[in-house]
This record gives C-alpha cells, structure tokens and sequence, in this order.
C-alpha cells in the first residue's frame, strides 16, 4: 500500500485497487480512517486533533490527490505529496 504523505506520525495511503468515490487512508498509531478527497466525509475515526490536522492538509492539496488517485486507477506509481509543514 502506497504511502504518499507523512507528518506528525501521521500516514496518508492510497491503494491501487480502491473503490470510488476517489479517498485516501489515514493511519496514526492504533487509529485508522478513509477521508473522501472532495467532501472531506470520514469513514472510521481518528483523534480531533488528528482529524484537524488531515483535513487541512487535505484542502491544501486536493488537486494533488486526486491526480494521485487517477494515477491509482490506472495502477501507475503515485506521486508523493508534501507534509503539513
């Protein structure tokens, strides 16, 4: 599963073989979640501060993603997209 961000102990994941609509994975420690990449919706949970933290990094990037997501569908290499700084 491709790693495309990480940050603050935070991992952000696509996989190649994922369903729509276009989402990506987050894992931090014990704590995982699907976030779509339009919406923001969440599906699983993650701390507030986490989920805060992801949501901007989300907005900040979300032509990136979805780029990285048509890349996934076509089972191509990801590109890897900058941390929260």
């Amino acid at each position: 599963m491709p790693t495309i961000s990480q940050f603050l102990g935070i991992s952000i994941l696509m996989f190649w073989r994922d369903h729509r609509p276009a989402h990506f994975h987050v894992r931090y420690g014990e704590h995982h979640a699907e976030i779509l990449i339009e919406t923001g919706v969440v599906t699983g949970h993650l701390p507030p501060r986490v989920l805060g933290l992801v949501q901007e990094w989300r907005v900040l990037h979300t032509k990136q993603l979805l780029k990285d997501w048509q890349l996934a569908q076509m089972k191509r290499p990801l590109l890897q997209i900058r941390p929260l700084e």
